[in-house]
């Protein structure tokens, strides 16, 4: 049987359970779907368009790679496909986010093509995911005189790949939903039971809080389709437990936007509430979204005639409301004023936490990697043409308290802060570049760490990393089928970027940290205890 048809009978299995074709990763079966657009008269053929187009996963993915290099063809004429122009192959390698679509770009815009170079470059002016070989090659080709080089280091240098985006939207028209009462779990977006399926994304987010809810959501995108849904967790903090990058996918699923028009079933941007804020680890999850979190302030305490808050029977605050966001309330988001109306323009709450200037270029940007990659850019950019570096971007919060001593934790974080005022001494709460040299990945779920990695374009460990370590703990605390098939995966995924893995993908040294707190057993060294060999003295 041939991949294709084993992916045909794929999507049918899946049609039964409500979803769609599963995005395409794997280049052997790109490949094929390839062929059958060559071929004119193949019967698969409009579908495989669709394939190719619509639903091959970008980044680092082989079938990124085999999809890169069939447009490279396309826009160098040496195959016509009637569907794909130039103008929309570079349109679609725009969407590629890095890797095999820089090198193609790179190769079109240093190649002998006049025209065709100034519209790759036109392209790579865009992109921030770029990595050394991408930037050595830049470098090199300036250094032996390229105009080309020139001007993209330019466009670099003067961040033009973030300041000719468009500005956020001044006002957000979104409708409440409450997710539940009390604090929200991310356990309740994103069920740690169901982490087997979190890399199959439109899957995955079937078990986000319950199918009524899911309903209820869509219903509300119906009734209101100019606005966005915020979910919230009403008189509690939402996001609390984790971090679970997953869990704010599926709200960006159910609530967000969709990234690119030509990868399925990843959307960004979400916008969620809660009575008492978010989580500073969620809140730092959604950032990397691009998404919006808010401190609703909706409750407060019942304060007594001496000022102090006023206790039920129990001994607990009281707690009278401010506003209402009871699920279907419209309100309005205005992020130059930061802050939330009611649909008649009254003043609710301040949102300065959720639109400080940093904030804010990740909204813009649509998420916080586009923004740490993108002033890696600029310095690049700056350092290769010679040229003081202007910042496009907000400038870092310094927090320094004279006579105050550092923690141990201040003391590695001022030795390693990066872009900082030279001679300050930095304390909790501010917020530099640092560097790094030791990584470690812990709490991770199998392919979807891998996609994270792909989705960035990133292929391989730093060089400027000393040490870098993924454990196996968390993911391995449900060791069933689905989980012994997918972290071996992970563990050999990871072990080829160039990390040290809690198991040996060709099973070398003994699992190291897999099910450590069911089994602790599981991670001991190979050879027997030492009081057996005590014994056989």
């Amino acid at each position: 049987m041939s991949l294709y048809s084993a992916y045909l009978e794929e999507i049918a299995a899946r049609k039964t359970d409500g979803l769609h074709a599963k995005p395409i990763d794997d280049g052997a079966l790109l490949s094929e779907i390839i062929d059958q657009i060559k071929d004119a008269g193949n019967v698969h053929r409009a579908d495989s368009l669709q394939h190719l187009i619509y639903n091959t996963l970008p980044g680092t993915t082989s079938a990124a790679g085999v999809k890169a290099e069939f447009l490279k063809e396309i826009i160098l004429g040496q195959i016509d496909v009637p569907e794909i122009s130039t103008e929309f192959a570079f349109e679609l390698l725009s969407h590629m986010k890095g890797g095999p679509s820089i090198r193609v770009l790179l190769d079109i815009a240093l190649g002998d093509d006049a025209d065709l170079a100034k519209q790759a470059a036109e392209v790579l002016k865009t992109q921030v995911f770029l990595y050394e070989a991408d930037t050595d090659r830049i470098k090199a080709a300036y250094e032996a005189g390229s105009e080309i080089a020139r001007d993209l280091l330019q466009s670099y240098a003067d961040a033009e790949f973030f300041t000719k985006l468009p500005e956020i939207d001044e006002e957000i028209k979104i409708v409440t939903f409450i997710a539940a009462e009390g604090d929200i779990s991310t356990d309740l977006l994103s069920p740690g039971n169901q982490a087997h399926s979190r890399s199959d994304r439109e899957l995955h987010g079937k078990c986000m809080i319950s199918e009524k809810a899911q309903q209820e959501i869509q219903a509300l995108k119906i009734q209101h389709p100019d606005k966005q849904v915020m979910l919230i967790a009403e008189k509690g903090t939402m996001g609390v437990g984790s971090s679970r990058m997953s869990g704010v996918n599926n709200v960006a699923l159910w609530t967000g936007k969709q990234a690119s028009p030509y990868v399925p079933f990843v959307n960004i941007a979400p916008i969620v509430g809660g009575t008492n804020g978010i989580s500073p680890i969620f809140k730092t999850t959604v950032d990397v979204t691009g998404g919006i979190g808010i401190d609703l302030k909706n409750w407060v305490k019942k304060m007594g005639e001496d000022g102090k808050p006023i206790l039920n029977n129990d001994g607990n605050p009281i707690l009278e409301q401010k506003y209402s966001v009871e699920t279907g309330t419209v309100l309005k988001i205005n992020t130059k004023a930061k802050k939330l109306y009611s649909e008649d323009g009254e003043e609710l709450v301040d949102l300065s936490a959720s639109f400080t200037a940093p904030k804010l270029e990740f909204i813009k940007a649509g998420g916080s990697y586009a923004i740490v990659f993108g002033k890696k850019l600029q310095t690049f950019g700056c350092e290769t043409l010679g040229i003081p570096l202007k910042s496009a971007f907000a400038p870092s919060k310094e927090i320094s308290i004279e006579g105050q001593g550092l923690t141990a934790v201040e003391k590695i974080f001022n030795a390693n802060a990066r872009g900082n005022t030279p001679g300050k001494t930095l304390h909790a709460g501010s917020d530099v570049r640092v560097k790094v040299n030791i990584v470690g990945s812990q709490d991770t779920t199998g392919l979807m760490t891998s996609q994270e990695l792909e989705a960035m374009a990133a292929t391989v460990i730093s060089p400027s990393v000393d040490g870098a370590y993924q454990s196996g703990c968390h993911t391995a605390s449900v060791w069933d089928v689905k989980a012994q098939a997918n972290t071996p995966r992970l563990m050999a995924f990871m072990h080829k970027f160039g990390l040290i893995t809690g198991r040996d993908p060709k099973g070398v040294y003994h699992p190291m940290t897999d099910v450590i707190h069911k089994s602790p057993w599981l991670w001991q060294p190979a050879k027997p205890p030492c009081r057996s060999l005590n014994r056989s003295k």
